[in-house]
């Protein structure tokens, strides 16, 4: 139970980060599809990442410009794009970050925090890596012990269905023991008639012990 319990956990971290790194752009994390090429940071410019409806794409491209004041001309590109949403960066001065994000709010445009940072992107590839490494290790130790387990389980279970055989014959045919116990294996296409027959005979044994 410990192994399963493990591997499930790992299990989940992957899929949350997974849901992060392939939902709507809305919401996913953004670190892995934004290069350091794409973002200027200095004393007087930053640049922001902006969301923008598929649909909408023109209306960012004509308008981004005059959203407001010292707005670098033409330093809008395209990063990536999914289903619904566009990526764009867009450059400016620092000092009109805070009324282009208004402007663009009020025009339906979803603009991102984000900050790049080189090594909190590397830790998240090595915890990811980890990850995958540590759900493989545990997944072939958990194979390994189903199979090793599997004969005891499948050997347990026979001995149980003997018993209990065993049991509902004395309850049904009483003492002392007089009947045969079996195991019958049809296959596939004799499995209804193999049932059927069976079934007559136990009618035909219930009603003589009757």
């Amino acid at each position: 139970m410990v192994r399963v319990t493990e591997y499930n956990n790992i299990r989940s971290q992957l899929n949350a980060i997974n849901r992060k790194q392939t939902g709507s752009l809305a919401v996913r994390d953004l670190s892995n599809l934004v290069k350091p090429e794409d973002i200027i940071t200095s004393e007087h410019l930053t640049t922001l990442l902006a969301v923008v409806s598929k649909y909408s794409q023109k209306d960012w491209l004509s308008s981004y410009e005059t959203l407001t004041t010292y707005v670098v001309p033409r330093s809008s590109k395209k990063l990536y794009e999914d289903n619904e949403y566009a990526l764009y960066t867009v450059t400016l001065f620092n000092r009109v970050a805070d009324n282009f994000r208004v402007s663009a709010r009020e025009k339906g445009f979803q603009i991102r925090d984000f900050e790049y940072s080189p090594e909190t992107h590397e830790n998240r590839k090595q915890e990811l890596d980890k990850l995958m490494q540590d759900q493989e290790s545990l997944r072939g130790s958990l194979l390994q012990w189903c199979y090793t387990s599997y004969g005891e389980v499948f050997s347990s279970w026979m001995h149980f269905c003997a018993v209990r055989l065993f049991a509902e014959s004395i309850l049904r045919y009483g003492l002392p023991p007089s009947f045969l116990a079996c195991v019958l294996a049809p296959s596939v296409k004799a499995e209804k008639k193999v049932r059927s027959i069976l079934e007559g005979l136990s009618d035909s044994t219930n009603r003589q012990v009757a």
